[in-house]
């Protein structure tokens, strides 16, 4: 499913919309009727500029990230007193992106953040550490960049954009991770530049790091485009500062929408949230004033239909 903001409106366009017949090869005619549409609600708009989210847009945090920790838990004999692994990293799932929205808020600091998502996670699975979060997280970060599995249909993208437009990365993480994730798996080749929140100072969604990575690219606003999957990071932080976006959310395809559209909208981000399902953080309350367009997909092949 795919929606789309045109104008003052986000047409929705999902299986229902597009009328399949069920015994068509599917994925095939859907993708094709879906790039139709999208070219007849939509003036065709000419991107030269493209920026990356990288974890869970490019790069599989979440797969991952479980299997990073598993090794790192292993290789510190820390798994049999975790009990369930799955139950922890539900636990630590949890603490660490809570501790995450501190650091992007600039309340809390790397340091304390790598040793205190370990030291708590652990402590309220009922299993407090026997050594100290700061050796956890070292060895966690030292596997991390050694797990390569992509989001699905990344690499097929990326194939299909390099030559094409200019792409470059803009990441919220810690430096020393984000371009050993990037080399090992082999995508360095698809980006002209990354940028790293923590070398330029500013995390998304501050509009201080759109502005560095557009300006250090010779980027018209007018012709950049944002992919995340982010809400707060990604698309507010691009929708503020003045660049369209595309919201990527695999999950999408499991709400059950048919044939809606939300109208009036004008690009208020208060209203949008209003009108939305529970995939959107409704509890944001930022006003937009940009002139800016925004799309959602559920699948990175349907990026290929919009540019």
């Amino acid at each position: 499913m795919t929606l789309r903001l045109c104008g003052n409106y986000f047409f929705e366009l999902s299986q229902d919309n597009l009328q399949p017949r069920r015994n068509e090869d599917t994925k095939i005619s859907q993708r094709k009727n879906t790039q139709n549409i999208i070219q007849s609600l939509m003036p065709h708009k000419k991107y030269t500029h493209l920026f990356f989210d990288l974890d869970n847009t490019i790069w599989d945090f979440n797969s991952n990230s479980y299997d990073a920790l598993y090794v790192a838990l292993d290789k510190l004999q820390l798994l049999g007193l975790i009990g369930s692994y799955d139950d922890y990293f539900k636990i630590y799932s949890e603490v660490n992106a809570n501790l995450w929205d501190l650091y992007r808020q600039g309340s809390m600091t790397k340091k304390v953040l790598s040793v205190q998502r370990f030291e708590e996670s652990f402590e309220k699975n009922g299993t407090p550490l026997n050594i100290g979060g700061a050796i956890v997280n070292a060895t966690y970060l030292e596997e991390m960049p050694l797990q390569t599995k992509l989001v699905e249909g990344a690499r097929k993208v990326l194939d299909y954009l390099h030559g094409r437009y200019d792409v470059a990365i803009i990441t919220n993480g810690f430096k020393e991770v984000q371009y050993e994730k990037i080399l090992k798996s082999e995508l360095s080749k698809y980006f002209r530049k990354i940028f790293v929140s923590e070398e330029i100072g500013a995390q998304k969604p501050k509009k201080q790091i759109f502005e560095y990575a557009i300006k250090s690219m010779n980027a018209p606003k007018n012709s950049s485009l944002m992919i995340g999957d982010s809400w707060e990071a990604d698309i507010i932080g691009a929708m503020n500062f003045g660049i369209d976006q595309i919201y990527f959310n695999p999950q999408i395809e499991q709400n059950e929408w048919t044939g809606h559209f939300f109208s009036s909208i004008n690009q208020n981000i208060i209203d949008i949230l209003e009108g939305t399902p529970h995939f959107l953080d409704n509890s944001m309350r930022l006003n937009n004033n940009k002139s800016t367009e925004t799309a959602i997909i559920s699948d990175l092949h349907q990026l290929i239909d919009f540019l």
